[in-house]
């Protein structure tokens, strides 16, 4: 396939991605803003109707690299024509369910299927597009998520309003529309590798990953240690057999490696765009629950008119300048939301639009510097480490904001000297470490690209 035809290609199947990953975030938030309702219907306990959530992440964590190694073997078609098959089978388990169980197996099943959307995000870029015109695409993928963040909660409280909450199940169905377009513009014409897939390193990575978030979650160190066991046998397995689930010389990339630090950090931080935001606007500018939903929306609308902007600037001047823009943008909002923690929800509203599109920009910048420096032949399982690590960092960093947020609910005094006093000072601080932590990371990408101009991860193109 000539390079041309085969761009055009990806930007047809990229505007199928936009749409699906759309879909699939709204999946996601929809959810969580109606399970104190499920917990009355079924009379179940709070923990219980939380596996609704936690077990769909836990699912897609595991998902999506499971998915992405074998996208390295398997035509990516077929195993997303398996993904969105079963994805549309938990749906309909889900919408027709009559039990909190049934209700569970339904966003199980869902996010069995669901794995394989982002394996599909991250490696139509990669396959299609040279890596001076794969910013454009990433742009794409991250504008479809901004709209399913911005849609999520907007669609969950009309459905919810006219309908039961079970209809929030049909929403996702629509993902189904598009399976004939991915068999249709799809096309694999890379090798496949035929070696034979290592399913006992699967498992132990899997169990890693499941009981590591579930000690995360439920604060136990009992299932926290189980996972560092079953870690060390996954590191013993995949440098004893020949054809390893992953190859432990990936990890030896040290651009790859710092790559992956860097994002998570990142990407750690940018979690508390999402999770402190709506606490904030709760407990300090006392906005109803009905109203924080929108208050959250014009800053995944920016995120979604300027994604695809980010990614033409990531193409036109390369992945450092958009670093440093997305880096000034987060670091601008989290001094304005540590210095104004008491002003208006207006206020807060208009900073959030400058992380969220800081966010953006980030999201963009760290898939596109990663994915250049992975072989063609490990893209499908590195891509896929990244986005799982992703899910990871995020669970840790919810643990630990509520954590922070619980030890400093007395606290009375504040670290930014220009702070506006308030009754916030945890948000507060919160808000002045983040904003630290971000220069920090500038300081020592700056220094970094420096050093070594020639080097992909440093954010250049």
């Amino acid at each position: 396939m000539k390079m041309q035809t085969k761009e055009q290609t990806g930007e047809i199947l990229m505007r199928i991605v936009m749409f699906t990953v759309t879909l699939s975030s709204m999946s996601v938030l929809m959810f969580i803003y109606i399970l104190p309702e499920i917990s009355k219907e079924f009379d179940v306990t709070n923990a219980q109707v939380s596996w609704l959530s936690s077990a769909y992440g836990l699912i897609y964590a595991i998902g999506t690299v499971t998915y992405g190694k074998l996208a390295d073997r398997y035509k990516l078609k077929n195993l997303l024509t398996f993904g969105l098959i079963v994805f549309a089978m938990g749906s309909l388990v889900g919408l027709l369910s009559q039990t909190f169980y049934m209700a569970l197996i339904g966003r199980c099943l869902q996010a069995l299927g669901a794995g394989a959307i982002p394996a599909t995000a991250v490696l139509i870029p990669v396959r299609y597009f040279t890596p001076e015109r794969r910013g454009k695409a990433l742009g794409m993928m991250a504008t479809g998520l901004a709209l399913g963040s911005a849609l999520g909660p907007v669609i969950s409280a009309l459905i919810v309003s006219v309908a039961h909450w079970r209809w929030l199940f049909a929403v996702p169905l629509l993902i189904f529309i598009m399976l004939p377009f991915y068999r249709k513009y799809l096309v694999d014409d890379q090798q496949i590798v035929a070696e034979k897939f290592d399913w006992m390193g699967g498992s132990l990575l899997a169990a890693t990953v499941a009981l590591f978030l579930i000690g995360v979650t439920n604060g136990t160190w009992w299932y926290m240690i189980s996972g560092l066991l079953t870690l060390g046998l996954f590191i013993i397995r995949i440098r004893l057999v020949d054809a390893p689930f992953v190859r432990p010389e990936i990890f030896t990339n040290k651009r790859y490696t710092f790559g992956l630090i860097v994002a998570l950090l990142i990407n750690g931080i940018g979690t508390s765009l999402y999770l402190l935001s709506p606490l904030l606007l709760s407990d300090v500018q006392q906005l109803p629950t009905s109203w924080i939903g929108y208050a959250m929306v014009p800053a995944a609308a920016a995120s979604a008119i300027f994604g695809r902007k980010g990614g033409k600037l990531a193409d036109l001047k390369g992945n450092s300048y958009l670093f440093f823009i997305a880096s000034s943008l987060l670091f601008t909002c989290f001094i304005l939301l540590s210095t104004f923690t008491g002003s208006s929800p207006l206020f807060i509203a208009a900073f959030l639009i400058l992380g969220n599109v800081g966010q953006s920009f980030m999201l963009i910048v760290m898939n596109n510097s990663i994915s250049h420096t992975l072989p063609k032949n490990q893209a499908g399982v590195g891509m896929g480490i990244l986005q799982m690590l992703n899910f990871c960092v995020q669970a840790v960093s919810t643990g630990i904001y509520s954590r922070v947020l619980d030890l400093g609910s007395n606290i009375h005094w504040n670290w930014n000297p220009i702070n506006i006093p308030s009754n916030g000072f945890i948000y507060s601080n919160i808000y002045f470490v983040l904003a630290g932590l971000h220069l920090m990371i500038l300081l020592v990408y700056y220094f970094q690209f420096r050093r070594n101009k020639s080097t992909n991860i440093q954010l250049e193109t």
